[in-house]
């Protein structure tokens, strides 16, 4: 019996032996295999980390005007353990700051390592405080976005949020590049994460954002957007959007949308409500006043697209300028009876002629003899059954039909501008296409990147496609839509020594017989050598809106203003009489 309770002592005593070495070795291998790693995380929960916000890279025009920049601001915070006296703190901060008593005491008095008051304060504000020498409560310099000029290119340009991020425009689209790199600060803290005063901080520095040089011009920004408010105003219009554009390689110089809202105060509606929004109808509200039309809507284009038909149908050799046609006033096609706008017709017309005349029972026959097929193969070529790549978020693509889908009387309105839709930019690049001796550019924005301290990141680069139309096409083309502006439909775009080119639209809104109308010109110069080319569309005039009487002025008074000053010369010459009775 004084066996087996000996044995089975010892069994114990081994057993309690075996676990004390497992014990020892275990505590050896945390302790000293394991010490850097322990030590570090005892560090990091020792350590409070706030960042340092960098400053956003600014965005620049073509010349080098400053379009949006940074302003300091601060960010207030009060740390709960280092408060000597929270009710001066409190008295202070909501004085200074305009919040309420209850606000401030309710953050000053919350137990923790850290609490935000308010951020994006103004920097004298903050300065203000700082002069209190207030126990406890911190002033971190911040960053707040600033656009000196308002509402200029408000839709292209965008704007940042409360945290300096890009919402919409060039500012989403160049975030990652516009937005630097956040340094930070760390601080030590006790047990309770509270931080320790005295105790040396580390600083980690941030690193400025890369700045971005754009296509636009100030200065022909501010005419663009003069002359369509005018108008704006004039015809008690929906909205007026314009581009600028050089076609020789897609540099936009100036894109308007009508009105436009302060980069400043991006949340103010620019519209009148009568009655209190729900927070779903603000909102979309403000989708609607940040929407730029240029690239995000789709539209009839009307008579302007009669420049694609051309094109189309002079590549398909089913015309020249020599073609004979004849309009008794309307063209039936199935069983229905299409209208020119000249009711009474315009009798026997050239090719040229009928592009002058915005003639459609021209550009129905035009579409007959070129067919389905080859005019689907242009429009391919010209870019208008994808996106134009542009360099903004938001752009649509065209509403086209289904080419087994068109049948006669489909393939008759496509021809002079109906039944399908295409956005603004796709219009104006592809006619860019045309007049440029048929190489496809990608309208942008973006030219380069620089560093903070000016030197050159990157040169940007588009896609180019040399060779969609012949130069040949490219020539006539150019000569007929010189002749619309010189004794045709466009003749309210004659400048007197500056050779321009273009093309009216009037186009009806849907639903039809709606009385609601697009007013359009599209227009470029010199004609024989195009360094500019603009659209502008009056979206829902009153009164008279015939695109060949109240759009083509606007143009016309932009390029009074701005061929000067891009250097383009006036010439003598006598292009013959100018004037015209066609409202198209």
């Amino acid at each position: 019996m004084k066996t087996h309770s000996r044995r089975s002592l010892m069994v114990v005593l081994a057993g309690i032996v075996m676990l004390l070495c497992l014990t020892i070795g275990r505590l050896s291998y945390l302790m000293i295999g394991r010490a850097k790693h322990y030590a570090q995380q005892i560090q990091d929960v020792h350590e409070r980390e706030r960042s340092i916000k960098a400053e956003r890279g600014v965005i620049y025009d073509r010349n080098g005007v400053v379009l949006a920049a940074n302003r300091p601001v601060c960010t207030i915070s009060v740390i709960y353990s280092q408060m000597t006296d929270r009710e001066k703190v409190i008295e202070i901060l909501s004085k200074e700051l305009s919040i309420g008593e209850e606000v401030v005491r309710k953050r000053v008095e919350k137990v923790s390592s850290r609490e935000k008051i308010k951020s994006n304060v103004d920097k004298s504000i903050g300065d203000k405080i700082r002069e209190y020498g207030l126990d406890g409560v911190v002033i971190d310099e911040d960053y707040k976005r600033y656009y000196p000029y308002h509402e200029l290119a408000s839709k292209v340009l965008g704007f940042t949020g409360a945290d300096n991020q890009g919402i919409i425009g060039l500012e989403v689209y160049y975030d990652s590049t516009l937005m630097g790199t956040d340094g930070k600060i760390l601080t030590l803290t006790n047990a309770r994460g509270v931080e320790i005063e005295n105790k040396a901080e580390h600083r980690q520095e941030p690193i400025a954002g890369t700045s971005l040089y754009t296509s636009l011009d100030v200065n022909i920004q501010q005419y663009a957007q003069q002359a369509c408010e005018k108008v704006l105003k004039a015809k008690n219009a929906k909205r007026v959007s314009m581009i600028v554009m050089d076609p020789r390689q897609g540099e936009i110089l100036a894109m308007v949308n009508v009105p436009e809202f302060d980069l400043n105060e991006p949340y103010t509606l620019t519209m009148e409500t009568e009655k209190e929004l729900t927070e779903q109808e603000r909102s979309d509200l403000l989708n609607t006043m940040w929407r730029n039309f240029c690239i995000s809507d789709t539209y009839e284009p009307g008579s302007a697209f009669k420049v694609i038909t051309a094109t189309a149908a002079l590549e398909a050799n089913a015309v020249n300028e020599g073609s004979q046609f004849y309009c008794p006033g309307y063209k039936k096609v199935e069983d229905r009876i299409i209208h020119c706008h000249k009711r009474a017709g315009h009798g026997a017309e050239t090719f040229l002629d009928g592009i002058k005349n915005s003639c459609n029972p021209v550009f129905m026959e035009i579409g007959e003899r070129t067919g389905i097929k080859n005019l689907y193969k242009t429009f391919r070529k010209l870019g208008l059954f994808s996106k134009t790549g542009i360099d903004v978020p938001g752009e649509s693509s065209s509403i086209m039909h289904k080419e087994e889908n068109v049948g006669a009387v489909e393939l008759a309105t496509i021809s002079f501008g109906q039944s399908f839709q295409i956005t603004p930019m796709q219009l104006i690049t592809g006619i860019s296409t045309v007049i440029n001796g048929g190489t496809k550019v990608t309208p942008h924005f973006g030219i380069r990147t620089e560093s903070p301290d000016g030197e050159t990141i990157s040169v940007l680069e588009y896609e180019e496609i040399k060779d969609c139309i012949a130069s040949s096409v490219s020539e006539t083309m150019k000569y007929a839509l010189e002749q619309v502006v010189a004794t045709g439909s466009g003749n309210k775009a004659y400048l007197e020594g500056f050779r321009i080119g273009g093309k009216t639209a009037t186009s009806e809104k849907l639903p039809r017989k709606s009385g609601k109308y697009i007013s359009s010109f599209v227009g470029f110069a010199p004609a024989n050598d195009p360094k500019v080319v603009a659209i502008v569309m009056i979206d829902e005039p009153e009164g008279v809106y015939y695109g060949g009487t109240i759009a083509t002025p606007v143009v016309a008074e932009v390029y009074a203003n701005i061929l000067p000053y891009l250097g383009i010369k006036q010439e003598i010459q006598d292009t013959g009489e100018k004037k015209s009775t066609i409202e198209e």
